[in-house]
């Protein structure tokens, strides 16, 4: 098994697993690899942003279930927990924050910035389900209310604009 200090580029990109729950490569970044991983989500999603939202939406939730083992077994092949540099759950909470959203900047950006800080700050659901479960569905879960939390904060700003 290797452990978190072993894990370089190298054994990420040879990794099929590795490589998908380190968002391909996006969390290897030393510093603030949720934020980087996230960011690096975006680019997958223009291209999903462009399904009808049922499509859309059963996509991100496939990307959730396989999540849960991926992010469980790329945290046991690291002997970790949640890694910070695991960032598919961030991809997944990032899609699920920007559902139904415009294709347009202002609405992208909110739904990042929203997203990070419900993720980062943990707040309410956010911060019980990342205390009270563990393995592949609490690194998953977690980063799942966040989104959530974020997504409703967009969809009432956009009905009420």
């Amino acid at each position: 098994m290797t452990t978190l200090p072993e894990i370089h580029a190298r054994h990420v990109l040879r990794d099929p697993v590795l490589l998908l729950a380190h968002g391909l490569g996006s969390g290897l970044v030393p510093k603030a690899p949720g934020t980087f991983g996230t960011l690096a989500a975006l680019l997958p999603w223009l291209v999903l942003a462009k399904l009808a939202l049922p499509l859309y939406l059963g996509v991100v939730l496939l990307a959730a279930l396989a999540g849960i083992w991926l992010c469980g077994e790329a945290a046991r092949k690291m002997g970790r927990d949640d890694p910070g540099s695991i960032v598919w759950d961030e991809w997944v909470g990032l899609w699920v924050a920007l559902a139904g959203l415009p294709l347009e900047w202002p609405w992208v950006l909110a739904g990042f910035v929203l997203f990070r800080l419900f993720d980062i700050l943990k707040p309410g659901p956010v911060g019980w389900l990342d205390r009270r479960f563990h393995g592949g569905l609490g690194i998953m879960l977690d980063d799942l209310a966040a989104g959530l939390m974020a997504a409703a904060c967009l969809q009432i700003a956009m009905a009420l604009l």
